[in-house]
C-alpha cells in the first residue's frame, strides 16, 4: 500500500480556499474585537460569564451564562454601544442570549 500524502494547512490557508469558512472567521474576529473593546466596562466578576457571539449585518450577540448576568448586562448596553462607536466598530444592535453551557 502506498503511503498517503498528508498536506497540513493552517486555518488561515484553509479559509483562503473556502469562502464560507473565510466568512465565518471574519464574523468570529468581528465579535472578538468588539468583546475586547468593551471588556473593561464589564464588571470583573461577570467577565467569565460573558462570551462574544455571532456578529452579522451590524447586529452582535453576547452569550451569557445566566439571567442575573443578563439583567446587569442589559443595563450596560447603552454604554457598550457608545464605546463600540467611539472605537469605530459598527454596531446596530446588541442582543443578549442566555446560554447556560458557557
Amino acid at each position: 500500500m502506498k503511503p498517503r500524502h498528508q498536506h497540513q494547512f493552517s486555518l488561515l490557508q484553509a479559509s483562503e480556499n473556502n469562502p464560507s469558512l473565510a466568512q465565518l472567521m471574519a464574523r468570529q474576529k468581528a465579535s472578538s474585537v468588539r468583546l475586547q473593546a468593551i471588556e473593561g466596562l464589564i464588571p470583573p466578576m461577570l467577565r467569565p460569564l460573558v462570551k462574544g457571539g455571532p456578529f452579522e449585518d451590524g447586529a452582535w450577540c453576547l452569550m451569557l451564562s445566566n439571567n442575573t448576568t443578563a439583567a446587569k448586562m442589559r443595563q450596560l448596553l447603552p454604554i457598550f454601544e457608545e464605546k463600540l462607536r467611539a472605537c469605530g466598530l459598527e454596531v446596530k444592535s446588541i442582543r443578549l442570549k442566555v446560554n447556560r453551557q458557557i
